[in-house]
């Protein structure tokens, strides 16, 4: 089952080694997602989780709440390549849904999705995400009503 952590000592470096394949166009590091997150933590807006397959790592997390528009931004999200193919992309996702639905803290969750990244783009439309009509950095923005 499909579960959120938080990144620890005793994850650090599986989380920070978990790399995309090269050609998928640009894909921050894991490294430099949890370097931003640092940098935002006085915010205290920007959360990085590892995503886990019971207790297996499987992923990586960042999510970014704007309460000013009552929104939770998926930031980051990376699946390592060994674990495709098994609906864990979906749940983590769904799972997340699940989270800021519960909270009635947000009215939508938003997201940016790479034109050339079919497989990410199949699972947001899945999730019933649709394009906002923004293009931001050359990436779709998708959002999601909560």
């Amino acid at each position: 089952m499909v579960n959120f952590r938080t990144i620890t000592e005793d994850n650090f470096d599986a989380v920070i080694n978990m790399k995309r394949p090269e050609g998928e166009g640009f894909v921050a590091s894991n490294a430099v997602s949890l370097a931003q997150a640092w940098l935002y933590r006085d915010n205290g807006d920007v959360f990085p989780f590892a995503i886990y397959d019971d207790d297996t790592l499987v992923g990586f997390m960042l999510v970014e709440e704007d309460m000013d528009e009552k929104r939770l931004d998926l930031w980051r999200f990376m699946l390592s390549p060994q674990q495709e193919g098994r609906g864990l992309g979906t749940a983590a996702v769904e799972l997340l849904i699940r989270y800021a639905r519960d909270s009635r803290r947000y009215s939508c969750l938003q997201l940016l999705c790479a034109p050339e990244n079919a497989a990410a783009r199949h699972i947001y439309d899945k999730l019933g995400f649709r394009p906002t009509g923004e293009i931001c950095f050359g990436d779709v923005e998708m959002g999601l009503k909560l």
